[in-house]
C-alpha cells in the first residue's frame, strides 16, 4: 500500500513510525513549517520524516495546486492525516483510490473541530481518546473506522492528557492497519446529532474571570497550561500566568468575615502546612476581598466568585517565576488592586 501522510506535532511523529512499522509504503510526507513565534515543545515531522528517509515537502497551503501535483505524483493509494493542521481539499482526498483518513483527538463525535484535547479539559470532560475516521469535506464527519478512550484525571493538564491522547492515536492505528492492508476498512457511522463542534483558541482566551466558580476557573488553567500559552491575569496591565495550581478543598466565604476557630481548622486543612491561627487570619482577609489574586503568608490564591480558592503554585511574570513577596508588591505599586 502506498500512502501520502498529511501530519504535524507528536501525533504525527508516532503515526508515522506506525505505518513504517506495519509495512505500510509511504511515498510522501506532507507538513507544516513551523509558525514564527511559536514555542515549538512537540515533536517536528519534518525531522522524524528525515530519521525515517521519506521523501517531505512543506503544504502550508493545502489548496496551492502544487500541491496536488505533488501528491498526484506520489500516486497514493490511500491518504492519512495525523494533526495536520488545515483542511486537506476534496480534490486532493480523490487522488487516494483506497480512501483518506484523518487521526483526530477525541472520541467522535464529541469534540469536532480545533484543539479537541484543551476542549474537553476546559470542559471538565472525565475522559477523551483518539479516533480514526473518514476525510470528507466537512471536518471529522466521515465514517468512525476505531477509536480508543484515555481518562482526564481531575488535575490533569491538556498537556499531560494530549501525551495519553498521542499512546491513544497510536493503539489505533496499529490495530486498524492489518483490515486496512487488507482492503477491509471497518466502519461504523459518526452521528452528528450526538457530537458537538469547537473552533480554534487563542491566547486571548486564557483570560481568568475570577467571578466564575472555581471549578471553571481550575478547568481553564488546566486546559492551557504550559506549554500552551496559560491562563492570565493582570494587575496594572501586567500579564501573570498561572502556570501551576491545584484546587483548595475548602471554599472560603466573599465577603464576610470568618474567623472562628472552625473556619480556622477548616483553612488549615485546605492550605496544607499553614497553622490554625494563622488560617484564620487567611480566612478572615479573604473573606473581606473581592475574587482574584491574594496572598496568604508566603502562599498565593485565587479566590473565585462562588467563594472556591485556586492555590496557585507557580504564577510567572514574563519567563520569571514570582512569590508571594514580588506579588504583593505588585498589587501595592497600584493602590487600586485592579486585577483582570
Amino acid at each position: 500500500m502506498r500512502a501520502v501522510v498529511f501530519a504535524y506535532s507528536n501525533v504525527g511523529d508516532r503515526c508515522l513510525r506506525v505505518l513504517k512499522a506495519r509495512g505500510v509504503e509511504v511515498v510522501l510526507v506532507v507538513t507544516h513549517r513551523d509558525p514564527p513565534g511559536e514555542s515549538i515543545w512537540f515533536q517536528r515531522v519534518a525531522d522524524t520524516a528525515a530519521e525515517l528517509g521519506l521523501p517531505t515537502i512543506y503544504g502550508d497551503d493545502p489548496t496551492d495546486p502544487a500541491l496536488r501535483d505533488a501528491v498526484a505524483r506520489a500516486r497514493p493509494d490511500i491518504i492519512f492525516s495525523f494533526y495536520y493542521r488545515a483542511m486537506i481539499p476534496v480534490v486532493v482526498l480523490a487522488l487516494a483510490p483506497q480512501g483518506a483518513f484523518n487521526m483526530h483527538g477525541s472520541l467522535l463525535p464529541k469534540f469536532r473541530g480545533r484543539a479537541p484535547t484543551n476542549w474537553a479539559v476546559l470542559k471538565g470532560e472525565s475522559e477523551t481518546g483518539a479516533t480514526l475516521h473518514e476525510m470528507l469535506a466537512k471536518p471529522d464527519a466521515g465514517d468512525i473506522v476505531d477509536q480508543s478512550a484515555v481518562p482526564i484525571l481531575p488535575d490533569d493538564t491538556a498537556e499531560q492528557v494530549f501525551d495519553k491522547v498521542t499512546v491513544a492515536a497510536e493503539q489505533v492505528l496499529w490495530r486498524s492497519l492489518p483490515a486496512m492492508l487488507a482492503g477491509r476498512v471497518p466502519r461504523r457511522p459518526n452521528d452528528l446529532s450526538h457530537g458537538s463542534y469547537y473552533p480554534g483558541r487563542k491566547p486571548e482566551d486564557g483570560r481568568i474571570d475570577w467571578s466564575r466558580a472555581a471549578a471553571e476557573v481550575y478547568n481553564l488553567i488546566r486546559a492551557v497550561a504550559p506549554p500552551y500559552p496559560g491562563a492570565f491575569t493582570e494587575i496594572g496591565g501586567e500579564r501573570l500566568v498561572v502556570a501551576v495550581a491545584r484546587r483548595a478543598s475548602t471554599a472560603l466565604p466573599i465577603g464576610t468575615r470568618a474567623t472562628t476557630a472552625a473556619s480556622a481548622s477548616a483553612s488549615a486543612s485546605a492550605f496544607g502546612s499553614a497553622s490554625a491561627s494563622a488560617c484564620a487570619i487567611a480566612s478572615d482577609t479573604l473573606g473581606a476581598r473581592t475574587p482574584g489574586l491574594h496572598t496568604i503568608g508566603e502562599r498565593i490564591v485565587g479566590v473565585c466568585g462562588d467563594g472556591g480558592v485556586i492555590d496557585i503554585r507557580e504564577l510567572r511574570r514574563g519567563p520569571a517565576t514570582i512569590d508571594a513577596a514580588a506579588l504583593r508588591a505588585l498589587i501595592d505599586t497600584h493602590p487600586s488592586r485592579s486585577i483582570a
